[in-house]
C-alpha cells in the first residue's frame, strides 16, 4: 500500500492485524531489521481548541535507552499521557502500537498491565508508609485472600538489591532522600513485570552524584533488556545515555536522532529543539558590579526546632549591588535554609548574627519585611510553596504585588491584565491566554510566571532558588537573559543551583556550602568543578 493509503486506513481506525505486524518490523530480503517496541502513529491532540499534539510520530526500538526532548510546552508529557492512558483512547485521534498490538488504553492500569510504566517528575509515593510498603501499594501480594507481609518484604529486598538502593524495607519514606526516592519509585515499576520504563525529568531534583548512580542504574537495566524512555533537559545527560533521542517541537516530530550514527550532540540537539543556533547557552553580559554591599551577613546563624540542629551556621557573605553571587553545594547543604532564614524568616527559625541591608543593620521578621525591604524569593518547590495552581497566570503573576495594581483598595483589573502581559511576552510564557490554569502549564512555563509574580514587587535583591529546574534549554537561555538585563538594571541575584555548568555559566562570585556552612568563597575567574565539588563534599 502507498504511503498516503497507509496513512488514510490508518487515521480511519485501528491498525489491522496485517498492519499491525507491518508497523512492528521492516524486512528486507528476509530478515528483520528492527524491532520496535512501540511505535505511535499520528498522535494529535486537542484541548479547548488549542492543539498539543500535531501528527506525531514516535518509535523506540526494544531494548534501548530513547531520550525525548523538547522544550517546555513542546508536548513532550502530553505524549506520554496518551501513551499511559491518562488521556484516553478517543480523547485523540492516531494510533499506539506496542509489542505489535494496537493498543486502546482508556485507563493507566490499562497500560500499566501491559506493561508500560512511568514515573513523573513529582514523585508519588506515601511518605508515611515503609518502603516495602510503597512498593506494593496497588500490587500487594496475597495469599488466601490476604497480604503476605513476609514475601512482601523479601521480594521488596530483591527489588532494592536490584536497583542498589541500600536501605532497610521497614524504613519510612519520609525518611529518605530524594535520589532514594526516586529508586523507590523504579523498584515499584519493577515489581510490576514492567517491559517499558518511562521516566520524566528523573534528575531534576537530584544531586551530581544521585544523579550519575541513577543514569548508570539505567544503563544497567538496558543491559539487562529493559526499554527505557527518558524526558530530559539536561543535554549532557542526554549525549552520555541515549542509543536515540527524538526532538519534539511545537507539538509536532522534528526529528530522531541515533547515537550510533554520531547525530547526537548539544549542538545539533539545541538547534532541533529551539529551531535556531544558540552558540553560548550563558549569555554574556558587559555591566561590572558596583562596589556598593547591598546585602552582607556576619556570623549568621539559623537553628530549626523542628529538626533540633543548626540548619546555617556562622555564614559571613556579601553581595554586591549589580552582581550574581552563585551558592553552590549539595543537595540538604543548607542553600535553601540560608535563603528562608534572609527571606523575613519564613520558617521561623531561631537566628543569631547579623544582617546589614543597603549598610544597615536589620532585622527582617516576616517575609512581608522582606518585599518591603526589596528582597524577593522564587522558591525551588514551585508547585508547592511558589503557585497558585488553581488560578490562572494573571492572578499568580499579581499575586505578591496586589497594591501595584489596586486603585482605592480595588483591584484594577485591565492593570492586571496589562502587568500580566507585559511579563508573559518578556518571560517568553507560553499559553493559550491568560486566563490558563497555571496547574495546566509545562514545568517550564511555571517557572516563569513564578518568576514573574516576583519581579512585579520591583526588588532590589532577587533569591532565585534553582531558577532552571525542569526547563528546557530555550526557556534556560531566555531566563538567563532576563537575569543579565535585570543587572543590567542595578538589581543583585543570589542563585542557588545545583547545576555546576549554571552556576560556573552565570556567577560573578561564588559561595560554596556544605553542612550549613560557607566552605569557600571563589572568584569566577579562579572557579572550576573540581574545586566546587571538593569544597562541596568537605
Amino acid at each position: 500500500m502507498s504511503s498516503p493509503d497507509w496513512n488514510k486506513q490508518r487515521k480511519g481506525g485501528g491498525l489491522s492485524a496485517t498492519f499491525s505486524t507491518l508497523a512492528i518490523a521492516f524486512v528486507k530480503g528476509g530478515k528483520e531489521m528492527n524491532h520496535y517496541i512501540l511505535e505511535m502513529h499520528d498522535i494529535s491532540k486537542e484541548f479547548t481548541g488549542v492543539k498539543a499534539l500535531s501528527d506525531v510520530s514516535f518509535k523506540v526500538e526494544e531494548g534501548e535507552i530513547h531520550c525525548l526532548i523538547g522544550e517546555n510546552g513542546a508536548g513532550k508529557s502530553t505524549l506520554m499521557k496518551v501513551l499511559s492512558g491518562v488521556y484516553p483512547y478517543g480523547t485523540y485521534t492516531g494510533d499506539i502500537v506496542f509489542e505489535g498490538v494496537v493498543q486502546q488504553f482508556n485507563k493507566i492500569s490499562d497500560s500499566v498491565d501491559t506493561g508500560i510504566a512511568i514515573i513523573y517528575q513529582e514523585l508519588a509515593l506515601f511518605p508515611d508508609l515503609t518502603v516495602y510498603e510503597n512498593i506494593f501499594a496497588g500490587n500487594e501480594i496475597k495469599h488466601g485472600g490476604y497480604i503476605d507481609w513476609n514475601k512482601t518484604i523479601v521480594e521488596a529486598q530483591r527489588l532494592l538489591k536490584k536497583v542498589k538502593l541500600h536501605v532497610n524495607p521497614d524504613t519510612l519514606v519520609r525518611e529518605l532522600s530524594v535520589g532514594k526516592r526516586q529508586l523507590v519509585e523504579i523498584a515499584k515499576a519493577l515489581s510490576k513485570d514492567v517491559k517499558l520504563l518511562i521516566l520524566d525529568e528523573p534528575t531534576a531534583a537530584l544531586n551530581e552524584n544521585d544523579s550519575e548512580n541513577l543514569l548508570a542504574l539505567l544503563k544497567e537495566l538496558k543491559e539487562q533488556g529493559m526499554t527505557s524512555i527518558m524526558i530530559s533537559h539536561k543535554l549532557k545527560e542526554v549525549i552520555s545515555i541515549a542509543d536515540k533521542a527524538t526532538v519534539i517541537r511545537d507539538g509536532k516530530t522534528i526529528c530522531t536522532l541515533d547515537a550510533r550514527q554520531g547525530e547526537i550532540s548539544e549542538r545539533v540537539i539545541i538547534k532541533n529543539m529551539v529551531g535556531r543556533e544558540i552558540e553560548n547557552i550563558y549569555p554574556k553580559r558587559r555591566k561590572k558590579s558596583e562596589d556598593q554591599r547591598i546585602l552582607e551577613l556576619k556570623n549568621w546563624s539559623a537553628y530549626d526546632p523542628q529538626l533540633g540542629r543548626e540548619v546555617v551556621k556562622n555564614v559571613n557573605l556579601h553581595v554586591k549591588k549589580g552582581e550574581i553571587v552563585g551558592i553552590a553545594g549539595l543537595m540538604g547543604s543548607g542553600r535553601t535554609e540560608l535563603a528562608l532564614s534572609l527571606f523575613g524568616n519564613a520558617k521561623s527559625y531561631k537566628l543569631e548574627g547579623e544582617l546589614f541591608w543597603n549598610g544597615m543593620r536589620t532585622s527582617l521578621n516576616h517575609p512581608r519585611d522582606a518585599i518591603k525591604a526589596g528582597i524577593a524569593y522564587v522558591t525551588e518547590d514551585r508547585k508547592d510553596d511558589g503557585l497558585f495552581l488553581l488560578q490562572d497566570i494573571k492572578s499568580n503573576i499579581s499575586a505578591a504585588n496586589l497594591h501595584g495594581i489596586a486603585t482605592n483598595g480595588v483591584i484594577n483589573v485591565n492593570e492586571e491584565i496589562k502587568v500580566a502581559e507585559r511579563y508573559k511576552a518578556s518571560l517568553h510564557i507560553k499559553a493559550s491566554s491568560l486566563e490558563q490554569l497555571v496547574g495546566n502549564l509545562s514545568g517550564g512555563n511555571q517557572q516563569k510566571v513564578s518568576v514573574g509574580k516576583w519581579l512585579f514587587v520591583g526588588p532590589k535583591l532577587l533569591i532565585l532558588d534553582e531558577p532552571t529546574r525542569g526547563i528546557d534549554v530555550g526557556a534556560k537561555f531566555e531566563i538567563y537573559t532576563v537575569m543579565n538585563e535585570l543587572i543590567e538594571q542595578g538589581l543583585s541575584i543570589v542563585m542557588i543551583s545545583s547545576e555546576l555548568g549554571e552556576v560556573l555559566g552565570m556567577s560573578d562570585r561564588i559561595y560554596v556550602m556544605a553542612q550549613g556552612q560557607i566552605k569557600g568563597e571563589i572568584p569566577i575567574e579562579e572557579a572550576d568543578q573540581e574545586q566546587i565539588m571538593e569544597l562541596a563534599t568537605q
